[in-house]
């Protein structure tokens, strides 16, 4: 079986006979909690977390190629300005995510809940249209690959607990403590 090397562009021709090149721009930007991998197609974040380039990458379903910038303009400067303090720096931010109805619903209602609020995950399901839907909320929250800008970090469990999140409970509990002003300057 042949194997595709992840970093190698893939081009293809068009009508007129130039070549298009399919690629996911990325960087790393640094953050209070570690490196956060921001990764761009066609003008929308499409993986976004504080893992490696690399990870975020293999958990996307895509045949394009992976470059590896210094920055990405807009995306670049409005997540340092949300670590910086203004907590509604991405809220504008396009994103793009494969998903079904519900969970493309339940990050929407995401990106709703403010900074510095949370809501659980019955609520997610509720304000996402589906009230019984409880463990569904909690898979959208599981499978969101654009962590912090579609804020899953802002559900939590009936009762406050926080439940889960892919990055850490420490960096859960730091991005929280940062909405609400209160954040220590690095995560230790």
């Amino acid at each position: 079986m042949a194997r595709v090397r992840r970093d190698a562009l893939v081009e293809h021709g068009n009508d007129e006979g130039t070549d298009m090149t399919d690629t996911v721009y990325a960087t790393t930007l640094d953050t209070p909690v570690g490196a956060l991998a921001l990764l761009v197609h066609d003008d929308a974040l499409v993986a976004a977390g504080f893992t490696s380039i690399d990870d975020q990458f293999s958990r996307m379903r895509t045949t394009a190629a992976l470059r590896v910038v210094d920055q990405l303009g807009p995306f670049s400067v409005a997540l340092q300005a949300y670590f910086d303090g203004d907590l509604t720096a991405p809220d504008t931010l396009p994103v793009s995510q494969p998903g079904g109805a519900f969970r493309q619903a339940a990050w929407k209602v995401m990106r709703e809940v403010p900074a510095g609020e949370t809501i659980t995950y019955a609520e997610l399901a509720s304000r996402a249209g589906s009230p019984t839907a409880v463990r569904a909320a909690g898979s959208a929250c599981a499978t969101n690959m654009v962590a912090p800008i579609v804020p899953c970090h802002r559900i939590v469990r009936t009762g406050g607990n926080l439940g889960g999140y892919y990055y850490g409970l420490s960096t859960k509990e730091w991005l929280l403590a940062h909405e609400r002003g209160d954040a220590p300057l690095t995560l230790m």
